[in-house]
């Protein structure tokens, strides 16, 4: 039987600091002992040199089950690494371009735009203005059309094209459900 040591906090309440006078208890098997008193409950669990824990507190009377409460713990964390380590954190990756971009330019930007997209980032497309290209916002609200028409199929629009000053943005986000090709080539 284990006890946590003083001065950590137990999530769950373990052998002698469950303070409920009755409890409806669980075998280590999982079968349904029924309601009894706290004291016949930790016997019960020392007879087969367990702990007894105090998994659902709120309901009345609070549930406990019979188990090696070092193993559970052991047990928990590994999972949460586990969901830890599947988690992404998505960032807003940045491509700039310019009213009077080149074919070839476009290309290699649409290229890093998929790559971001595929790795599950989100992309914000910037038309930037210098000069007198400011009087033509035209000229950037088609860019912005012709790379959200081309990265349709892997991103969806989060905010349509609007002006930031001497700038024209759209921000794409990777279309959900769809398994990214990062993931699905294996790298």
């Amino acid at each position: 039987m284990s006890i946590p040591p003083k001065g950590t906090k137990a999530t769950e309440s373990v052998n002698e600091r469950i303070r409920a006078p009755m409890v409806r208890v669980i075998s280590a098997e999982g079968q349904q002992l029924g309601i009894m008193a706290l004291s016949e409950a930790l016997s019960a669990a020392r007879e087969a040199e367990l702990d007894l824990v105090e998994v659902a507190p709120g309901s009345a009377p609070p549930v406990c089950r019979i188990m090696d409460y070092g193993k559970f713990k052991f047990e928990k964390s590994k999972k949460e690494r586990q969901a830890r380590r599947k988690q992404h954190f998505s960032t807003i990756k940045e491509i700039k371009l310019r009213p009077k971009i080149e074919d070839h330019d476009w290309a290699f930007k649409m290229k890093h735009v998929r790559r971001f997209l595929d790795h599950r980032d989100k992309v914000k497309v910037t038309v930037r203005f210098r000069g007198r290209e400011i009087t033509h916002p035209e000229l950037g609200r088609v860019l912005l059309e012709r790379a959200v028409v081309e990265m349709s199929d892997v991103a969806t629009v989060e905010t349509g094209p609007r002006m930031e000053g001497r700038t024209m943005i759209v921000i794409l986000a990777p279309k959900l459900g769809q398994k990214p090709a990062a993931i699905a080539a294996g790298s």
